[in-house]
């Protein structure tokens, strides 16, 4: 009986999973893994992707649409992210110290046996696996003598605190283009209002990459600090915009129809050109952009990480968690306790009083 209430259950989760995860079920169906192990998996696959729609880092509005590539190509440190997420969940639950180990690992074990299959046991028309790079083998499971507070403190590192990155927009600005040759000069310049507005928004906003691709040149209201943006699930949203970072959207705003000759058909906020035409910047166009300007000026980050050091300075300026909910476009919390740990500046001042 037990075994037929679990394929039930089963049939119910690959009805809304993507093919791929439908072809891993009917591959470890035969092994055989038991029922209960594999509806367990299911369910931890259906959790990963949820929250890669809710961090926008996929463009699909259902776990049943995400597309293998996503998989093919994600990073390290957006796995690492989500590791951070179970934990936060833990802690937020009231699950403490060892208790919390057994269940994020199990969600980690899951996403590896399903990015094993999809690497080493599937052929395409080919006879090559899917895709070859398995990011989980990079993922360490959680140790028993690893805190929540100590995750936030890995995370910490990355993140652009203090007045790092104000010292950021500035080494774009004044400094970025000592490093390059004079072709590449030419296109920097080109670019260079673009590409700190984009970086500025980001910082000051919390806005998702794909968001800030998204946004239209319409929906800027510089007047006001705002931006209109269609949020997951298609909700449209204005954010507000840190007041330090309208000055650089206001000098691209200014230059945009110039630089890229674009016209009224134009609609989007941020421009490519292309053969002396303009089009809409993509989201990867962005991500690769920040990576160059990262890169040479501290370490390689991510837009996701400019949106968690937007949602971490908000929280030191506020202390509250619903408040940096509503700025990063979150209808609950849930996602917002990693911020309490990252900052701990009273923390320290207490200790230094002590």
């Amino acid at each position: 009986m037990e075994k037929q209430h679990y394929l039930k259950l089963i049939d119910e989760e690959l009805a809304t999973a993507p093919w791929f995860v439908q072809e891993y079920y009917q591959a470890k169906a035969t092994i055989p893994l038991s029922p209960a192990t594999l509806y367990q998996y299911l369910t931890e696959f259906r959790r990963f992707f949820n929250w890669l729609i809710s961090e926008g880092l996929t463009s699909a509005p259902h776990p049943s649409e995400i597309d293998i590539q996503v998989l093919a190509t994600i990073k390290k440190e957006t796995v690492e992210l989500y590791k951070s997420a179970l934990l936060n969940q833990s802690k937020l639950t009231g699950a403490r110290g060892s208790r919390t180990h057994p269940t994020i690992n199990r969600s980690l074990n899951a996403l590896s046996s399903l990015f094993k299959y999809l690497t080493e046991d599937t052929e395409d028309e080919h006879g090559e696996a899917y895709f070859n790079r398995n990011v989980m083998h990079k993922i360490a499971l959680v140790r028993t003598n690893e805190t929540y507070a100590t995750r936030a403190a890995n995370l910490k590192t990355k993140l652009m605190l203090g007045h790092t990155d104000h010292d950021y927009l500035d080494f774009i600005d004044q400094q970025y283009e000592t490093k390059l040759s004079p072709a590449q000069k030419r296109y920097f310049h080109r670019d260079k209002q673009r590409d700190l507005a984009i970086n500025a928004l980001l910082l000051g906003s919390g806005l998702r990459v794909s968001e800030a691709a998204n946004a239209d040149l319409r929906h800027l209201n510089l007047k006001t600090g705002t931006i209109g943006v269609i949020r997951k699930g298609g909700q449209r949203d204005t954010v507000p915009i840190a007041p330090w970072t309208l000055p650089y959207i206001q000098a691209y705003v200014d230059q945009r129809q110039a630089t890229y000759h674009a016209t009224n058909q134009d609609r989007a906020l941020f421009l490519s050109s292309y053969r002396g035409h303009a089009s809409r910047m993509q989201a990867n166009s962005m991500e690769k952009m920040v990576a160059k300007y990262s890169s040479a000026f501290k370490v390689r980050i991510t837009p996701h990480k400019l949106r968690h050091t937007l949602a971490s300075k908000l929280y030191l300026a506020t202390k509250n968690e619903q408040l940096v909910a509503t700025q990063l476009g979150q209808n609950s919390t849930s996602a917002t306790g990693l911020y309490t740990h990252i900052i701990d500046e009273e923390q320290r001042h207490g200790l230094e009083k002590m």
